[in-house]
């Protein structure tokens, strides 16, 4: 066994949709538990910690997320030139994923999975583990003492009230092997909890730490309702006034709308859920394990029982076509759901990383053309070109417009002219401020 004795780490995070990253706080206890010196930065609200890295034995950088990892890619090389000499080591979701492109940047390990656990056998000197561990663990609180405030990331904004928001997880990986899903080839079908009284310490710190909404950032939070029943229960036992959101398949919604009244009753104010489609075939592809009629069940549940929606969606795909675009948005019109997405969700192209289960479709292969490394993605034409024009042309409006701060009713309105060549009607809607968002808009 490796000799013991203490290690100086630190922890990088590059982006994580606007949270107080969970992925530095639970390895740092567990890291300072056994006697570590480890130094927090998130580089999404922070500064580079130049001397901490420069006197680091290991750096690792936190790979929740596409985005993150792009980011963190031009992080790599600067951290290795500064020192040389320090092991580099990438973990979370998207480590695995992009094993080869990652070590070629000059990383030595990687952990994906369950990573708390392999980072303190790295730091206790074990030099050769498995990219991937779905290990049980036992979690211990996570030490946030060194991140940024809360106050300093996304809030939730509601009836004109913005809220502190805090971020904790009661279980990675998912039971579901959806097609086109990063989760899947990591977690293939299983999935992990946090223990019920770690999160709620978690949750204890965070409030006291000024948080008044709580997200909970769980691939799907009723992967195993049961647990997810006794955090929210206990959660407004003890905090009656705290807020959360979470998300949910459009499935689970279905299947356990008798949850529902009770999500409402102990402080849920917004769900999550990847509707992805508004298209029988396209949702089938993806085995995303729900119809476009369950979807409009959901909706019609969550808003009886005083529920917000937030669907998410991915409109441009090798299916889609302009007249599959066109409806999506008239759907999204009709349900009156257009102030509850965010409007990059209107843009989103089909996304195929590493291992994807997309790649098991024979016409998905066809319309694949490299795997690009620096964009984490395979390559791949529409069918149609003039699609693959449209969502370049949506994304750009999306962003300019957001740029210009209009608002989620005004960039519908500008898609719904690009899709038809015409403005929309003037849709009857809820009042903005009426309906909860949280204020970081990316998903992916």
């Amino acid at each position: 066994m490796p000799h013991w004795r203490q290690v100086r780490i630190v922890l990088l995070s590059t982006y994580e949709l606007g949270r107080q990253p969970f992925g530095l706080a639970s390895p740092a206890a567990w890291l300072r538990g056994r006697g570590h010196e480890v130094t927090c930065a998130d580089l999404a609200v922070g500064s580079f910690p130049k001397e901490e890295i420069a006197a680091a034995e290991l750096v690792g950088f936190f790979l929740p997320m596409h985005t993150a990892t792009r980011l963190a890619a031009r992080v790599i090389p600067r951290v290795r030139k500064l020192n040389p000499a320090a092991r580099l080591c990438c973990y979370g979701l998207y480590a695995p994923l992009n094993a080869e492109y990652l070590r070629a940047l000059g990383v030595d390990v990687v952990a994906g999975g369950e990573f708390e656990d392999a980072l303190t056998r790295l730091a206790a000197g074990e030099s050769t583990l498995p990219d991937i561990s779905l290990e049980r663990l036992r979690f211990v609180p996570p030490d946030r003492s060194d991140l940024p405030p809360l106050a300093r990331y996304a809030k939730m904004r509601e009836n004109g009230v913005t809220k502190t928001t805090g971020y904790t997880e009661a279980s990675r990986g998912c039971r579901h092997l959806c097609r086109h899903c990063p989760v899947v080839p990591v977690y293939n079908g299983s999935f992990r909890v946090v223990q019920r009284e770690i999160v709620m310490e978690d949750i204890r710190r965070q409030a006291a730490a000024g948080a008044e909404h709580i997200t909970f950032g769980d691939p799907d939070f009723f992967n195993g309702p049961a647990h997810a029943v006794r955090i929210v229960e206990e959660l407004h036992r003890e905090f009656p006034h705290l807020t959360y959101d979470a998300t949910i398949k459009i499935e689970h919604l279905l299947r356990r709308r008798d949850l529902l009244p009770l999500l409402r009753r102990t402080g849920c104010s917004l769900i999550t859920s990847a509707a992805e489609s508004v298209d029988d075939a396209v949702l089938a592809k993806l085995e995303k394990g729900h119809t476009r009629a369950d979807f409009i069940a959901v909706v019609r549940a969550c808003r009886e029982n005083g529920l917000a929606l937030a669907p998410t969606f991915i409109p441009f795909t090798p299916w889609c076509t302009r007249e599959s675009y066109r409806e999506l948005l008239r759907v999204i019109a009709d349900l009156e759901l257009v102030d509850h997405a965010a409007p990059v969700q209107l843009a989103l192209r089909l996304l195929i990383p590493n291992g994807s289960r997309l790649l098991e479709l024979a016409e998905v292969r066809a319309l694949v053309e490299r795997f690009d490394p620096s964009a984490l993605i395979w390559r791949w034409r529409h069918p149609d070109p003039e699609i693959d024009q449209l969502a370049a042309a949506a994304l750009r409006l999306v962003h300019e417009a957001q740029q210009g701060g209009r608002s989620r009713r005004e960039v519908f309105g500008l898609l719904w002219e690009l899709a038809h060549g015409a403005p929309p009607q003037d849709f009857d809607l809820m009042p903005r401020a009426t309906i909860p968002y949280l204020d970081e808009p990316w998903y992916c």
